[in-house]
């Protein structure tokens, strides 16, 4: 069994970085999907994470995760402010 090191351009491991901060998906499943040893995807995570195009996209994801957990905690307040609406009524009433 030959052990064979393959080379990858720099173009390509750029691109694979993008796609797993872009896509938000771990490491290991894009390892699975192009066939490439997760230790090298981690590398290359480690190392290009700091070039400029790529902190932008993580900058963007981050900004966009924290717009879905505000979207979602105002649908959570929205909710709970129904919920009290509703008791506010029902104890108004008056049962006798």
């Amino acid at each position: 069994m030959t052990n064979k090191q393959r080379r990858y351009e720099e173009d390509f491991k750029l691109q694979t970085v993008r796609y797993i901060l872009e896509e938000a998906k771990s490491v290991a499943q894009v390892a699975r999907e192009l066939k490439i040893n997760e230790n090298t995807l981690h590398g290359w995570v480690k190392k290009y994470k700091q070039e400029p195009e790529i902190s932008e996209t993580q900058t963007f994801r981050s900004e966009d995760h924290e717009v879905r957990e505000l979207k979602k905690r105002i649908r959570d307040l929205e909710e709970e402010n129904s919920i009290l609406k509703k008791a506010k009524h029902f104890f108004a009433k008056d049962h006798r």
